[in-house]
């Protein structure tokens, strides 16, 4: 049984998420946090649950969401798993986050790249993966059939989509990985994203402007 813990990190307001199950392995998605209360947050929670961390795994390369890689690296000794057309944006991390009037440490190189149909595996869980190109050229969601849950990143939002205007981006790309990839799936699934409120494919089937 997967349980999630959400964090809301960093100057860009990203949502982190802790995936554990009853083995006590965890998986860090997205690690966002900026600061070293943030950092303290996160680690604080794995050392208070007892948890196992076994991979860090990142929907997308953009800044607000790989701006703690560096940490989980220093602390737990994880590289990134990633797509491998977001590898040129990892790549530029100190550099954007400059053009930001922000600090960031580079990147650790990834671990290895995650694709359609591969599958990440911790303790007892599964998440299987979807290739949902268009906010960035290798965006990513991390799915559980059984639990119905969607680690979504950037690609769907409550009410919303991510945006497709950074480098890379391509909006009818991204509107054909939702369609194509998350609007197949059951009303029921829940949608935990990169930013904002949680969602359901449900609501946003019926709901979202953008679709």
């Amino acid at each position: 049984m997967i349980s999630i813990k959400a964090f809301t990190f960093g100057p860009f307001q990203e949502n982190t998420y802790i995936l554990f199950d009853e083995s006590k392995d965890c998986v860090i998605v997205d690690p966002g946090m900026y600061d070293d209360k943030e950092k303290k947050d996160l680690s604080d929670f794995i050392s208070v649950q007892k948890l196992n961390p076994v991979q860090l795994l990142n929907t997308h390369g953009h800044v607000d969401h790989v701006f703690g890689n560096k940490f989980i690296f220093d602390k737990y000794g994880l590289k990134p798993f990633i797509h491998k057309k977001d590898l040129e944006i990892l790549h530029s991390l100190t550099t954007v986050a400059r053009l930001y009037g922000f600090n960031a440490e580079a990147s650790p190189e990834p671990a290895g790249f995650l694709d359609e149909n591969d599958k990440v595996k911790f303790g007892n869980t599964t998440l299987d993966i979807l290739f949902t190109p268009g906010h960035s050229p290798g965006s990513i969601c991390f799915i559980n059939h059984e639990q119905k849950i969607i680690i979504g990143g950037d690609v769907l939002f409550y009410g919303s989509i991510g945006r497709t205007d950074l480098p890379g981006g391509h909006h009818q790309t991204l509107i054909d990985s939702i369609n194509n990839k998350l609007m197949p799936l059951a009303d029921d699934f829940k949608v935990y994203s990169g930013h904002g409120l949680t969602t359901t494919i449900g609501f946003e089937r019926s709901n979202n402007p953008f679709l």
